[in-house]
């Protein structure tokens, strides 16, 4: 049976008997950042690009940089052997905090981040999703925070609140230019007269790993975005662990997109 298993310092454990100091930055602070890794049957999933974005997001940051797939490899592939996860699907995350210090927000000196992570069982999600533009939270598209998948998620997790009190799933978020920028927690890709678009780094989303995949593939390509979807739009959120397609936005029912054909999409770029 497959089960979930963390490690830090050295130790491994299950994710809920293990735990960070208290003057911890990641905790006290959101001071970190996270990658999220689908892992089949043992093997991460383009691991290489994810640990490129960590490393960016350290450098920009400030802090020093994160271990690199000599590390994170063969502890990813004890954890699968203590999770008995070899022949399933997992979600693999990646933790780097900037570490302990004194009580306050200036930064330390580098050299005391730490790193641990968790491995759990997960399947992806190809459902079909209804959303809300947010009318409470915006992308900032200009900060460096908005580069970065940093611990720091409170504005997505009030977007998502918002939606789901309006009776939605989930939530897109405009940047603060007025443009539609991403989900909560995916990028955004819209099908527009034949072509598959998605905004631009510029705008404030997140550079997402399968979005990445997306232009690297010529599946997609970059263009900003009004503030509202049109009625002909197909529309889908995706990620390392999702794709789906949206079904309205603000009541408004978009061109629909079958289920298995937005798994098609997703699958063909882990290749």
């Amino acid at each position: 049976m497959t089960t979930a298993i963390a490690w830090i310092d050295g130790r491994w454990g299950t994710p809920g008997s293990l735990a960070l100091p208290l003057n911890d930055r990641g905790l006290q602070l959101a001071d970190g950042l996270f990658e999220t890794v689908l892992v089949r049957r043992g093997a991460a999933m383009l691991l290489e690009e994810h640990l490129q974005r960590w490393q960016a997001g350290a450098e920009l940051l400030g802090m020093a940089a994160p271990p690199d797939r000599s590390m994170v490899s063969p502890l990813l592939n004890e954890a699968v052997q203590r999770s008995h996860s070899a022949h399933a699907d997992s979600l693999l995350r990646l933790n780097w905090s900037r570490g302990g210090a004194g009580r306050g927000i200036d930064q330390p000196a580098t050299g005391g981040e730490r790193f641990w992570l968790t491995l759990e069982p997960f399947q992806p999600l190809f459902s079909t999703v209804s959303t809300v533009i947010s009318r409470l939270e915006q992308r900032n598209a200009s900060s460096v925070l908005s580069r970065c998948k940093s611990f720091a998620y409170g504005q997505a997790i009030l977007a998502r609140r918002e939606a789901r009190q309006r009776g939605t799933d989930d939530a897109l978020v405009r940047n603060t230019d007025g443009q539609l920028c991403c989900g909560t927690v995916a990028n955004l890709l819209v099908h527009r007269h034949g072509t598959w678009l998605t905004p631009p780094v510029s705008s404030g989303c997140l550079p997402g790993v399968m979005r990445g995949a997306c232009l690297a593939n010529g599946l997609a390509q970059e263009s900003d975005l009004d503030a509202d979807l049109q009625r002909g739009d197909q529309a889908l959120l995706i990620n390392s662990l999702s794709c789906r397609p949206i079904h309205s936005v603000d009541g408004i029912e978009l061109s629909p997109i079958e289920e298995t054909t937005a798994r098609q999409i997703w699958t063909q770029l882990l290749k």
